[in-house]
């Protein structure tokens, strides 16, 4: 029974997390408003064990911020930091690319191809759009097997350069569908063993969509 429920309560926890961050990227809690525990935990219906540790996930995420006198607020976006993680994206994912066409490994390419195909059915939904983008490059990241790359990937793929960057240029259905195909094509480039080409078309990729000023 003790098991069950630490299931129950991650269980819990997922769920206020997604809210609230679903509640960021449409912008209905903006950077620097205030969190408050007490009328966030009624409003979602859970105690305040599960609220704590899920704005402690966006803190980790870059989403929030923690002050001792004033207590959780939106984070405010730091462009310079934003920056310089799309750079280093743009350092990591053709090389990753390039080494997932080198391994070629079935398993993977077709993750990738499900994440392509499930982009398109969700393109007008900004949100699960997001984490599907995400997912899909920590996919191409980890299919060059080296779980290293994973790791500064994920660090690198935190909400602080996600959400802003893709709620500001995912702008219509159009856009999104546009990025699905450039998704595939990259799959596609893997799944052949083009590793020069699934490294361009990757930096081409990221290349094409800075963070905006």
């Amino acid at each position: 029974m003790k098991n069950t429920g630490q299931l129950e309560i991650r269980s819990v926890v997922d769920q206020v997390h997604e809210e609230l961050l679903q509640r960021i990227v449409a912008g209905e809690l903006p950077p620097g408003s205030r969190l408050r525990q007490e009328a966030l935990a009624e409003e979602l219906g859970v105690s305040r064990t599960p609220l704590r540790e899920a704005l402690a996930r966006l803190v980790s995420e870059g989403l929030v911020d923690f002050a001792p006198n004033r207590g959780a607020t939106v984070a405010l976006r730091d462009f310079g930091d934003m920056e310089q993680a799309w750079r280093a994206r743009l350092v990591l994912e053709p090389g990753a690319a390039r080494l997932a066409a080198e391994r070629r490994d079935p398993g993977d390419i077709e993750r990738l191809r499900e994440i392509v195909r499930r982009q398109r059915d969700v393109a007008d939904d900004v949100t699960a759009s997001f984490a599907l983008n995400r997912e899909f490059h920590l996919v191409l990241v980890g299919a060059g097997g080296n779980p290293h790359l994973s790791q500064f990937a994920e660090l690198l793929w935190l909400s602080r350069i996600g959400v802003p960057i893709f709620a500001r240029q995912a702008r219509d259905r159009a856009q999104i569908l546009s990025w699905a195909d450039e998704h595939q094509a990259i799959v596609d480039a893997v799944a052949s063993g083009s590793a020069a080409r699934a490294e361009r078309l990757t930096r081409e990729h990221i290349a094409a969509y800075p963070p905006e000023r």
